[in-house]
């Protein structure tokens, strides 16, 4: 769209105040307020970001065309060091249970829903960003089947079961009482009464 151009000339011969040309420039995003980027868009455009300075870093450097699912699982563990989640190994004597009683020695990593989440945000990122949905490495097999893996290790590392949620079931409606009854009920059988 082309910006619109204003020009406005007065001459004011009380003030003797000369106004001139005046250009004025108008454009269609200004007529309504500028959308900030909800929180999860923020976050995704920082775990891109992170991702491709992962990926310049990277020794040799990898450019996002031959990424695979090996360097999206290289760069997961890579994450590893920044977790903040206690995941007790077997040989921990708090191995299973969810509120040990003491500290112990066992190694800080990422949540498994915290990479989860991740995954899902560069995934949507990569097609964002120009990449084809079959070739994005985020989707690979290999990547969700570690994602299980881990989502499995801790929760018997913290004791914490993963099950489904139950869907809750509808509440049955409760009828008016000042309206009628819509269910007939059929007339008992025959057979039913003569036994």
């Amino acid at each position: 769209m082309n910006p619109v151009t204003i020009n406005t000339a007065e001459n004011n011969s009380n003030s003797n105040l000369n106004l001139t040309t005046t250009t004025t420039t108008v454009s269609s995003a200004s007529s309504s307020p500028p959308s900030t980027p909800s929180r999860y868009e923020n976050q995704k455009r920082r775990d891109w970001n992170t991702f491709g300075q992962y990926l310049r870093n990277h020794r040799p450097p990898l450019s996002l065309s031959i990424c695979s699912g090996a360097h999206v699982l290289e760069f997961l563990r890579y994450l590893d060091q920044f977790g903040k989640t206690k995941v007790h190994t077997q040989l921990c004597p708090f191995f299973g249970l969810p509120n040990p009683p003491a500290p112990c020695p066992c190694p800080l990593r990422q949540a498994w829903g915290s990479l989860d989440a991740l995954i899902g945000r560069l995934r949507a990122a990569f097609e964002e960003n120009g990449g084809k949905p079959e070739a994005n490495p985020f989707g690979a097999r290999a990547v969700r089947l570690y994602l299980r893996e881990v989502r499995e290790s801790q929760a018997k590392a913290r004791g914490i079961s993963y099950e489904k949620k139950k869907r809750k079931r509808p509440l049955p409606r409760v009828q008016d009482p000042s309206q009628p009854s819509t269910t007939t009920l059929p007339p008992p059988s025959s057979n039913a009464t003569n036994n």
